[in-house]
């Protein structure tokens, strides 16, 4: 008789395990060298806005960060031409440019809107439209589609793919959620726990994203990164305990990893509202955004659970030439985790 899932030994340990942490230090290293803020890069907003006679209001906002080469700009209907010069503002991280355009007796629906740049600046960008008689339209570019032509009214479908596709590469884009679910994985000795415990974080965090998206819960974001920074480097400290003595690694996350994994879950689902807050939802569509954004999200680290068991496999069956011990990826780990949380904490003061 085959034992219960929950007793099946990953492929991975203890010896691919090892090999497993080894191959994803230099993946630790690369992320680390690359992300230090361990978030992507805020989308940017387009807003236009009829306000009659013709007339269109345009906000432009971006964050003053950016990756070096690059250089996004929007690019309203060219058959709009200005009736002002921009005007520039700093909010906080943000710089905000306003001006007005004239797309005359017809508006804005049927023409064309492009925001150039998107693909080297590696960042999404929220088209928000307000029609003169309050009809509302939201789309989101990204550089595989830096343009639109502006419908009517946008579609549920539209939608659908709008905000799963945002869900799912913020999930990829964060660091810090990625080396919390590898520290899970390593945490988690057989197949049973780890699906039980990687379902209680998703739980956890869709609970608290739907509750932060939808206005029940507004707790500022600088904490919050924070403390999702702690968790990490809590996990981290936890793993490197497995060369102690089993009586010092009896802990609470070890006996009871799901319940825990619930708990940080609550926390990072904060993290994921903010950039959902960064976008904002579609009047009309709110469930449908909100919904396929939880999808993308699940989706997006379901991925990234089955490259790691993948990856287990496949490394149980060769030899390394210059195998790298577990314990270095989980100090690798916990530096970056330790770095995030002092940068975050100073960021606030």
């Amino acid at each position: 008789m085959s034992p219960p899932l929950d007793r099946v030994p990953f492929p991975c340990a203890p010896c691919a395990r090892r090999h497993l942490g080894g191959a994803l230090l230099t993946l630790l290293l690369l992320v680390g060298g690359t992300q230090v803020a361990a978030h992507p890069l805020a989308p940017a907003l387009l807003e236009l806005v009829e306000v009659g006679e013709g007339r269109v209001d345009v906000l432009w906002k971006r964050s003053s960060l950016s990756v070096p080469g690059s250089n996004i700009q929007p690019v309203p209907p060219p058959d709009c031409p200005p009736l002002s010069e921009p005007r520039y503002e700093e909010e906080g991280v943000a710089v905000l440019a306003r001006w007005s355009i004239d797309c005359g007796e017809a508006g804005l629906v049927g023409r064309d809107v492009r925001v150039d740049g998107l693909g080297p600046a590696r960042i999404d960008t929220l088209v928000r439209i307000e029609l003169e008689d309050g009809r509302s339209i939201q789309r989101v570019l990204r550089r595989g589609e830096p343009s639109m032509v502006i419908p009517e009214r946008a579609s549920r479908f539209d939608v659908f793919v709008d905000y799963l596709t945002v869900g799912f590469e913020h999930i990829l884009s964060g660091a810090d959620h990625l080396l919390f679910v590898f520290g899970l994985f390593l945490l988690c000795a057989t197949t049973g726990l780890l699906v039980k415990t990687v379902t209680s974080f998703t739980v956890g965090h869709s609970i608290t994203l739907s509750l932060a998206a939808l206005g029940y819960t507004n707790l500022p974001s600088g904490p919050i990164e924070v403390l999702i920074a702690a968790s990490v480097l809590l996990l981290a400290v936890e793993l490197a305990r497995d060369g102690a003595s089993a009586e010092t690694r009896d802990t609470l996350m070890r006996r009871y990893p799901w319940p825990v994994a619930l708990l940080f879950g609550l926390l990072h689902g904060m993290g994921f509202a903010g950039a959902l807050r960064e976008i904002g939802l579609p009047q009309g569509e709110i469930p449908m955004a909100l919904f396929s954004f939880n999808v993308g999200i699940e989706v997006g680290q379901l991925v990234f659970v089955l490259a790691l068991v993948a990856a287990s496999l496949v490394l149980s069956r060769v030899t390394l030439p210059l195998p790298v011990p577990r314990r270095a990826a989980v100090y690798v780990m916990g530096t970056l985790a330790a770095f995030w949380t002092i940068e975050r904490t100073a960021s606030i003061f």
